[in-house]
């Protein structure tokens, strides 16, 4: 017997709906992509690359705690292809920015997550 709150939706179908809401929360112009986590079914990972000059690319793992909660880890981010160091204010508020629009799309598929 599953709990009320655990999240029963397929890995595959999960990723792309994520791949559908995701990029309309997004900055015009920047893009996404979401990969499921072939170790885990509850998690995915998300790569997030920043419009215009800036070149700069974003590295995401997002984990189902529950079937509305999610859990979101930094794992790299890259400028011009190379990993630099994510704690200058300016890449923190991106970091913030890209957090906050993971949180909206997990709130957008509480309908699909949360039966």
């Amino acid at each position: 017997m599953s709990s009320k709150n655990e999240l029963t939706v397929p890995q595959q179908d999960l990723v792309e709906a994520w791949q559908r809401t995701l990029p309309e929360r997004l900055t015009e112009g920047d893009t996404a992509e979401v990969h499921a986590n072939g170790a885990d079914p509850g998690s995915f990972h998300v790569h997030i690359k920043t419009a215009g000059r800036q070149m700069m690319e974003f590295d995401f793992a997002v984990r189902y705690v529950d079937s509305r909660e999610i859990d979101i880890q930094l794992t790299d981010v890259e400028k011009d292809g190379q990993t630099i160091d994510e704690r200058p204010e300016p890449i923190q508020q991106l970091i913030g920015d890209y957090r906050r629009h993971l949180h909206e799309t997990a709130q957008a598929l509480h309908h699909y997550t949360h039966s």
